[in-house]
């Protein structure tokens, strides 16, 4: 059965297209259905309340589909809410596809088969956000219940992530697997070049909301089977395997260096910009076994000469000679 209560929100520069879309809703039973005729009153009425669905005309004035869906995106992350995205078009291509799948839209209908498609496509928009929101509400519940844990000293309370003392566990498991089965353990670490600037120019609320956005964007990049913590206040490490040790590059990370620098954060101040540097601690045992101390200190090295060079660097622990 369709949930008839679901949040709709259309967004249509013509009046007329958009009415048309929110009459064929309503008549199906839609009870939840609001409009805008531009994208910042989309984005008005979102702040106000949140949608599950928004549908929005792919070529606006002033914002198009593409750039609303970017910054809806921003407003999911945080809100800790999922938003399905359909754009309206008539651009029939293959390119078209791939161009909207790149910008995280989740699906578009043809204009030139509105009538047929608009309802089913809502029926798997119903399923696929209620889906992905119960997901992040039980995510934010785990979350919520690792803050709890605190007697245990092993997640940082700001942001849910686990702290410094985990991460260290975890290099340690990382590198005795290499040890003994083989492949690459990595160590990212990623520093927030201007966070000393940031924490002038804000309050610490805004500056806690920045840590967990912060925080939450690294989460959703990194691979499910790789462990992110929070190990300082403006510093996060990344903890991975690589069976094969010619993928631990930093190409591997690219998309996170990318996903943390390129896209602002938005927080109840306004979207910030934060400048990460990043390094790639790489250690895959064939000069020895390096210790938890020599990798991390490799990797602040590492740090200060990204924050130098403004690029992600990668370097390897420099191994002490046993006296």
């Amino acid at each position: 059965m369709p949930n008839l209560d679901l949040p709709v929100l259309v967004v249509d520069d013509a009046k007329f297209s958009s009415m048309v879309v929110a009459r064929t809703l309503r008549k199906a039973g839609y009870r939840d259905v609001r409009i805008a005729n531009n994208a910042s009153d989309a984005l008005q009425l979102m702040e106000q309340r949140p949608v599950s669905v928004l549908i929005a005309d792919w070529l606006m004035p002033e914002m198009d589909g593409l750039e609303l869906t970017a910054r809806v995106r921003q407003i999911d992350e945080q809100e800790n809410h999922y938003t399905y995205v359909m754009l309206l078009t008539a651009r029939e291509s293959v390119e078209a596809l791939a161009e909207a799948f790149d910008h995280d839209v989740d699906d578009f209908i043809y204009k030139s088969d509105m009538s047929k498609q608009l309802l089913p496509r809502i029926f798997a928009a119903d399923r696929m956000a209620d889906r992905q929101n119960t997901l992040l509400r039980a995510n934010a519940l785990l979350i919520e219940n690792n803050r709890e844990l605190e007697s245990r000293n092993i997640i940082d309370l700001e942001t849910g992530l686990c702290n410094n003392l985990y991460a260290r566990q975890r290099l340690e498991r990382s590198i005795r697997h290499a040890e003994s089965r083989g492949g690459a353990s990595a160590y990212v670490l990623v520093g927030i070049r201007n966070w000393q600037s940031l924490k002038r120019q804000h309050s610490p609320g805004i500056m806690s909301e920045l840590a967990l956005g912060i925080g939450r964007r690294l989460s959703h990049l990194i691979r499910p089977m790789d462990t992110l913590c929070r190990v300082g206040d403006n510093q996060y490490a990344l903890i991975a395997h690589f069976e094969n040790p010619e993928h631990c590059t930093t190409s591997a990370f690219r998309r996170i260096y990318d996903g943390i620098n390129h896209k602002a954060l938005k927080t109840t101040a306004g979207y910030i910009s934060v400048e990460a540097g990043m390094v790639l601690c790489r250690t895959d045992m064939q000069d020895g076994t390096p210790s938890i101390d020599e990798v991390e200190k490799a990797a602040l090295q590492g740090l200060v000469d990204a924050y130098e060079t403004r690029l992600f660097t990668e370097t390897s622990p420099v191994l002490l000679e046993e006296a």
